[in-house]
């Protein structure tokens, strides 16, 4: 499931990934939240749809748009907010978030990692097959985010696996060495 988080617009996609690179799209819905609603209101309204997306679809995995810095903190805030409640609905539901940032969705599926919204849409529609582009770019980055992880998803998870395997190996290591000097300084 690859959610592209906004208290105004949150995209919110389901796809299947087949063997090899083969993606099919499943559902894609956007969130809508008046900017004259209470921020808590806007917040319970994205939870309760996503809470809704994870118990109808059951996902193996959630993808989210990391936040970065943008010019306006506001909308940052917000896209974190909206973040924050998708990922709290799936970490009550023991259902595993990836983040990936969006010149990393971009790279992923067309290619260029500064693509703009309208490669990326264009890109997402043709990857998917699908028979007119996904409205409004919301729902195309929700897409783009979830195929992204389908993608590029399994190999980050052996490359962290890898990752704390070759730490933990390097402080048994560290460990050993310090046993030994304090061996020898005991002689």
């Amino acid at each position: 499931m690859g959610v592209d988080p906004g208290l105004t617009r949150c995209g919110v996609a389901l796809v299947e990934s087949g063997s090899g690179r083969k993606v099919t799209a499943l559902d894609v819905d956007v969130v809508r939240t008046p900017a004259a609603m209470d921020l808590a209101e806007r917040l319970l309204k994205i939870h309760t749809a996503v809470e809704h997306w994870l118990d109808t679809h059951r996902p193996d995995v959630v993808a989210v748009e990391r936040v970065f810095a943008q010019r306006q903190v506001s909308t940052a805030m917000g896209t974190a907010q909206a973040a924050g409640v998708v990922a709290l609905a799936a970490a009550q539901r023991d259902i595993p978030v990836r983040f990936h940032t969006p010149s990393e969705v971009k790279a992923a599926v067309t290619g260029s990692g500064r693509a703009d919204k309208a490669q990326v849409t264009m890109m997402i529609t043709r990857i998917l097959g699908m028979q007119t582009a996904p409205k409004p770019a919301d729902a195309a980055d929700a897409l783009a985010l979830a195929v992204c992880h389908c993608w590029r998803g399994p190999l980050n998870d052996r490359m962290e696996e890898a990752a704390a395997k070759a730490k933990a190996a390097q402080d048994r290591h560290r460990a050993r060495l310090k046993a030994a000097q304090e061996e020898a300084a005991a002689r």
